[in-house]
Order: structure tokens, then C-alpha cells, then sequence
């Protein structure tokens, strides 16, 4: 009899072998099975309920996978590469966790046979760099130099990244609202320089585009009706400072024996505020912006003198206001001034819809813009910002990487296509398994065609045939339900797109299958610990 070697701690969990690494495939199944309709632009949506009963409707990937609580551990790497294809690109959030599925479900057989795990994540390697050359050289790059051709092909590119999202009727009317927006950025195209505003209301053919800076009246103070509401041209004053009467006892001890020098103090506190106003009005400013409040009287005081004011500014917005009209935030008023104003043509405060919103037009170097984005309900107008969102990347990372493919499946079958003959001319099990990879290439048209309820099978054949051919453009025809050239169609997207995509999902498909043993230390004091008697205090020994 040998003795039981104990090794790890008791309630340890720990499986190993092929059954822990089928296991982890079908649990990646399922996280694909939840974002598998999604994709295209016949796709789902998907309606979250989180614990505080918000909830969020939603097409895209990364924000559905961010909201489902995944625990299992390797079903976590899919979240992790939709997220990360999120931050990177932007779109193909989708297709990336549908693609590390495919490729994990067109494994799965090999392994349970008994292929060493080691060589799938061999082929794997190899067929992603054969399929990242294919890109590269299928690719068809963009003429900068014609303005105008080049500002056609990023809407053509924005409206595809809008064409699977809830606006996809008025992508026609967005992706011009979007491409203008990218392209008033300067060459680094930061995202925060492009403000998203919602407003409930209205319809979705209202949303405007602001080339300046547009944010929410803030809260006032009596007196603010009677400022002026617009200004041309304007000087903006950007303060770091709170203008309010600020009793000196707070931060200071101040004993007094008689009432007359009482009221000196209290003179002296409304003495340093009158200076305060005082320097802002003779900088010549006639708005003036602060981060922090301001008070009635400096309202009163700034009315008077035909100066508008706002408190309680957010940050990101003061910081845009600054990128916009020049000048700098200040945090103290004694040398203000003309160098240190902001300037723009022309000031107003519109009403929209039941918000008023304070606009700032015409600024010289304006290098951001405000989208005023209106609609029905909120959960929409959320879902809209989250699709202008994935179109503004796109925009972004097409004029940065000039190169675009065929959307609608067509890459994919090309690259299928190219995998498969490749596999024909090598020996070795890795031929099976680049015909493996080659066919889990084609989940995103064969996916594409059941979301719209086409036949798939029958689609696919026309497609092989075509490529085979050697019409390398041909992809899923939606509206026709039929297959048709995509590129003729203009149904386009960036390639690092869908380079970013494929590296992403073998990557993590080559991660999930090197996991062959999981060990889960037990939770150490959580729920499940056992419960104090009542009455004893924490400290006292039992």
C-alpha cells in the first residue's frame, strides 16, 4: 500500500489532459454561440440586463462580450481578443471571436485523435503568415493625392463598418457626418478631440456636426438670463478657479473685539472677489469658462458687463474648448492676458431639443469637432454612439494604413482558397490541418449568409467555383442574395482590419490549445468561508 501523496491544498480542482482541452474548445463554442448572429448586416442585436437592471442593446462584439460575466478561464482569451481588436481597429470585434471559434472547432477533431497539440499550433503559424502575405499583396492601395477619391473611399469605407450596426438606414447621411469629422483632426487623429453628445429627442436626421466645440449649459446662477447669448467675434477666458465669496474663517482663525473691524474682514473677503472680476473684465474677455463654480455674484457682475459665464465646466470639454480656440487654462487671474485668450468667430447658445447647448464656431486652428447626436430612446441613441465609434476608427485607421480589401466574405474565401492549394503541395500531417484552417476561413461568409436566412451551402459553392476561377473580389451579395464583386460594389474595409483579425484569433486559438491542465485553488475566505459565530467580535480568540 502506498501512502496518498497530498500535494496541493484540499478542494484544489485540477483536470488535465485531452478531456481539459476539449473542454476548453466547447466552452469557447459557447461564447462564440452568443455573438454569432451579430454578425453582418442582417445581424441580431442582443438585449444585456446587468445586475442593476440597466439595460444595453447592442451589435457589437466587444461591448456584448464585455458585459457578459465570462468565468470560465479560457473562455476569457476570446474576450480578450475581441477587446483588444476593439482598442486596435475599432471593427471586427465579431468576426475576430467568430474566427478563433471556427479555427478551435475545425481542430477539435485532430486532437481527439490524438494530434500533438504542438504541431495544430505549427500549421496555425504557418497558415496565419501565408494568409497576412496574401493580404498584403491582394490589397489595393488609395491615391491620397486625389482629395476628392480619397474622401469617397473613407465614406465607402465608413458606411461597410455602419452597414451591420441599428443605423445602418442612414449610413449614406453618417458617413459623411463622420469622415468630415476625422478629417478636421490634425495628423495624430486623437479620438477625444471628437466630442459625442446625445440628445433625447428628435430623430436621427437631426444630429449635427459642430466644427468647434459644443457642450451642455452648466448650472447657473440668478442673473445668468441676463447675459448676452451670442457673440461675434468671441474672447474666451479658460479658469481654473472658483469665483465665489469664500469666508476667510474657513482657513484662517480671526479673532476680532469690536464689530468695526468685523466688517473689515468682510470687506476685505468681497474685496478680493471685486478683484478677481475685475482683472478677468479689463483682459478683454467676453466668455468666460471655469472648471469650477461660479458664483451669483460674479453672475451678476459679468452680466452687467455684457460677459457671458459658465461654471462647473467638465474637463475634457475645457480641454477641447482649449484645443479649439487656442489660449490656456488659467489658475490664477493676475497676468491675463490678450496672448492666453481663447478666440472663435462666433459664440451662441442654442436651444436642442430640452437641453441648451453653448456653441463655439469658426475657431481659427480648430483641430476638433462635436457630434450633437439626437434619437428616440436612450438605449438607441447609446448603441448609435457606440457605431459612430467603430466608423470613426475605421476612418482613422484608413487614411493612416492606405491599403483596403473586399468586405462580404470575399477576403476570406481568397485567402481560404490560397490556404487550401497551398495545402495540396505539402506533405505531413500539416496538410490536413491547413486544410483544416482553411476551411474555418469560411465561417464568415457561410455566417454572413445564415444571418440573412440564405441557403449557405448553396452560396458557398458559387463562391468556391468563382474564386477558383480566379474573380477574387467575389463575395456574399446581401441584397440580392446572390454573390456578387464586392470590390465593384464598394463594400470595403481597411486590410490591418482583417490582418489584425486573423493574427488575433490564431493567436488565441494557439493559446487556448496549449493549455492541457488547469488548477483552481479553492476560494481562500470568500463566500464559502465559515461563518463567525454571532455575538463574538473579530478579535477574540475562540
Amino acid at each position: 500500500m502506498q501512502p496518498q501523496i497530498i500535494l496541493l491544498k484540499e478542494g484544489t480542482d485540477t483536470t488535465q489532459g485531452k478531456p481539459q482541452l476539449i473542454s476548453n474548445i466547447n466552452a469557447c463554442q459557447m461564447v462564440v454561440d452568443a455573438v454569432r448572429t451579430t454578425l453582418g448586416p442582417r445581424g441580431m442585436d442582443k438585449l444585456i440586463v446587468d445586475q442593476n437592471g440597466k439595460s444595453t442593446i447592442s451589435n457589437d462584439g466587444a461591448t456584448i462580450l464585455k458585459l457578459l460575466d465570462i468565468v470560465h478561464p479560457a473562455a476569457k482569451t476570446l474576450v480578450d481578443i475581441a477587446k483588444s481588436q476593439d482598442a486596435e481597429v475599432g471593427d471586427g470585434t465579431t468576426s475576430v471571436v467568430l474566427l478563433a471559434g471556427e479555427f478551435l472547432k475545425q481542430v477539435k477533431p485532430f486532437i481527439e485523435e490524438g494530434v500533438h497539440p504542438r504541431i495544430i499550433i505549427k500549421a496555425f503559424r504557418r497558415a496565419t503568415q501565408l494568409a497576412i502575405e496574401k493580404i498584403n499583396s491582394l490589397s489595393v492601395k488609395i491615391e491620397k493625392s486625389n482629395i476628392k477619391e480619397h474622401r469617397a473611399l473613407l465614406e465607402k469605407c465608413a458606411a461597410t463598418a455602419m452597414s451591420s450596426k441599428l443605423i445602418h438606414q442612414q449610413k449614406d447621411f453618417f458617413s459623411k457626418m463622420v469622415v468630415n469629422a476625422v478629417l478636421q483632426l490634425d495628423e495624430l487623429l486623437p479620438l477625444n478631440m471628437i466630442g459625442i453628445k446625445k440628445v433625447a429627442g428628435g430623430s436621427l436626421e437631426d444630429s449635427l456636426l459642430v466644427a468647434g466645440v459644443a457642450f451642455k449649459k452648466t448650472f447657473s446662477y440668478a442673473g445668468f438670463e441676463m447675459q448676452p447669448k451670442t457673440y461675434r467675434p468671441c474672447k474666451i477666458a479658460l479658469l481654473n478657479i472658483e469665483l465665489e465669496l469664500k469666508a476667510e474663517r474657513d482657513n484662517a482663525e480671526v479673532r476680532v473685539d469690536n464689530v468695526a473691524e468685523y466688517q473689515k474682514i468682510v470687506d476685505a473677503e468681497w474685496q478680493i472677489l471685486y478683484q478677481k472680476l475685475d482683472k478677468i473684465h479689463q483682459s478683454g474677455a467676453n466668455v468666460v469658462l471655469s472648471k469650477l463654480p461660479i458664483g451669483d455674484v460674479a453672475t451678476q457682475y459679468f452680466a452687467d458687463r455684457d460677459m457671458f459665464c459658465a461654471g462647473r465646466v467638465p474637463d475634457e470639454d475645457l480641454k477641447r474648448t482649449m484645443k479649439a480656440c487656442g489660449g490656456a487654462v488659467m489658475s490664477t487671474v493676475h497676468d491675463i492676458n490678450d496672448a492666453i485668450l481663447g478666440k472663435c468667430e462666433s459664440f451662441e447658445e442654442k436651444q436642442i431639443g430640452g437641453e441648451r447647448f453653448n456653441f463655439f464656431a469658426g475657431c481659427l486652428n480648430a483641430k476638433t469637432c462635436t457630434l450633437v447626436l439626437r434619437g428616440g430612446a436612450e438605449q438607441f441613441l447609446e448603441e448609435t454612439e457606440r457605431s459612430l465609434h467603430d466608423a470613426i476608427m475605421i476612418v482613422r485607421r484608413t487614411i493612416k494604413n492606405d491599403a483596403v480589401v473586399a468586405g462580404g466574405g470575399a477576403i476570406e474565401m481568397e485567402l481560404s482558397r490560397t490556404l487550401r492549394d497551398y495545402s495540396r503541395t505539402i506533405a505531413g500531417k500539416e496538410q490536413l490541418l491547413i486544410g483544416a484552417i482553411a476551411r474555418a476561413l469560411e465561417v464568415i461568409p457561410r455566417q454572413l449568409c445564415d444571418n440573412a436566412g440564405f441557403d449557405a451551402t448553396n452560396i458557398l459553392n458559387k463562391l468556391r467555383q468563382k474564386h477558383h476561377q480566379g474573380n477574387k473580389w467575389y463575395g456574399v451579395d446581401i441584397n440580392s442574395e446572390d454573390i456578387a464583386d464586392n470590390l465593384e460594389a464598394c463594400v470595403w474595409e481597411p486590410a490591418i482590419v482583417k490582418i489584425n483579425a486573423l493574427t488575433a484569433a490564431s493567436e488565441a486559438a494557439c493559446l487556448i490549445l496549449s493549455v492541457d491542465e488547469t488548477i483552481k485553488n479553492p476560494k481562500s475566505g470568500g463566500g464559502d468561508a465559515p461563518q463567525m459565530p454571532v455575538g463574538r467580535g473579530m478579535g477574540r480568540p475562540m
